[in-house]
């Protein structure tokens, strides 16, 4: 299993998500309040929410992520190059965008690439995550759209937007080796249905570099419950033999 230390590296391994539509700005509030108590790796938000997570964050260490044509991923190049750009200049950290399913399904590997490209460089140095929706794809497509993620200069592969039925484990491990081996400098964030420790660190130990949950609170909260907040009196014991 996935050697996680404390509640502090494991909230390290998590993308906190909440890409509710219909999220009011005091749920938000009390999310991003979540989200500074545990000291998330990023949090990952509509692009509504930007400005006040970078504002209620801007004492912390958290990454504010946020997404381009979400959840769909249908738009045209110029459309989510717009959208990366006005992420941009509200302070966003790593960018999520959701591949464009036509393109990949008829083959049009060209111009997927030329669509990560020309959002990789509007964005400079920031995190760029493709996510593919592995859910829908055949396995030879999963294989292509991450080759092209890569060769397009994308920082992650992320498999699900969280708006289709989650896989599971052994779907994530099975997306994770074909990531793996077919493009092998890219870093990997399985996302969807990780509701659980034992689920998170399943996906861990299988490869995965981060995680993507809305259930990230809880899932800390519980481990922090188990490892740190449980007390045991250990019983006393001899190193000598009794006779």
């Amino acid at each position: 299993m996935y050697n996680i230390k404390n509640s502090k590296e494991l909230a390290k391994l998590i993308n906190y998500t909440n890409l509710n539509n219909m999220a009011t700005e005091s749920e938000m509030k009390e999310f991003l309040e979540k989200a500074k108590e545990l000291n998330f790796n990023s949090v990952v938000i509509s692009p509504t929410y930007v400005t006040l997570a970078k504002e209620m964050l801007e004492d912390t260490d958290i990454k504010v992520g946020s997404v381009i044509g979400f959840p769909l991923g249908f738009e045209d190049a110029e459309s989510k190059v717009a959208e990366a750009k006005v992420l941009l200049d509200k302070g966003v950290d790593e960018f999520e965008v959701v591949i464009n399913l036509s393109y990949l399904k008829d083959e049009k590997y060209g111009l997927l690439e030329n669509e990560i490209k020309q959002i990789k460089e509007a964005i400079g140095d920031k995190i760029l995550k493709v996510i593919i929706e592995t859910k829908a794809l055949e396995d030879y497509q999963k294989a292509n759209a991450a080759k092209v993620a890569e060769n397009a200069g994308a920082d992650y592969v992320k498999t699900a937007t969280g708006f289709v039925s989650p896989n599971h484990i052994f779907e994530n491990v099975n997306d994770i080796t074909i990531i793996q081996k077919h493009a092998p400098k890219i870093k990997i964030e399985i996302s969807g249905g990780i509701d659980n420790y034992k689920f998170a660190n399943q996906i861990l130990t299988a490869g995965s570099n981060i995680i993507g949950s809305d259930q990230g609170y809880e899932i800390v909260k519980a481990y922090k419950e188990l490892r740190e907040n449980t007390q045991v009196t250990p019983k006393p014991i001899t190193l000598t033999k009794k006779d």
